[in-house]
């Protein structure tokens, strides 16, 4: 297999600081948060505004990358399941998949909202969120 290298554009800043703390889903409580971008990506920022939604991919750096089945939700009742037909963050490629609002922009600052990623979360790329419409 080949392997490729991925570099942060930036990172994830949130009041969330630990795995056990943080919802599993935006709408079950996930706070608004910051993404905070490396200045050399700054002219990448040009173009996100208040009031777009957009998905942000992120590494799930505190993730295990050895884990290929779980109970969802860790829910005991429920049956093993493979991790690709689950949103577990235990996988063997921890890429985070977050469809965000945006609040504002400042600078390469960019205020979204009910982020459940934790603090510190490495930030792979960000791409707008298209619809039917557009």
């Amino acid at each position: 297999m080949t392997a490729y290298e991925l570099r942060p554009v930036g990172h994830v800043e949130s009041v969330l600081t630990d795995r056990s703390g943080a919802p599993r889903q935006p709408d079950e409580g996930a706070p608004d948060a910051w993404l905070v971008f490396d200045d050399a990506y700054a002219a990448a920022v040009d173009g996100l505004a208040p009031g777009m939604d957009v998905l942000l991919l992120t590494w799930l750096d505190r993730a295990d990358r050895d884990t290929l089945t779980v109970r969802p939700r860790g829910d005991a009742a429920r049956p093993l399941t493979g991790v690709f037909a689950t949103r577990a963050p235990d996988r063997p490629n921890p890429i985070g998949l977050h469809d965000v609002h945006i609040l504002a922009v400042d600078g390469t600052r960019v205020h979204v909202r009910n982020l459940e990623a934790i603090d510190r979360t490495p930030i792979l790329d960000v791409k707008p969120l298209l619809t039917r419409d557009r």
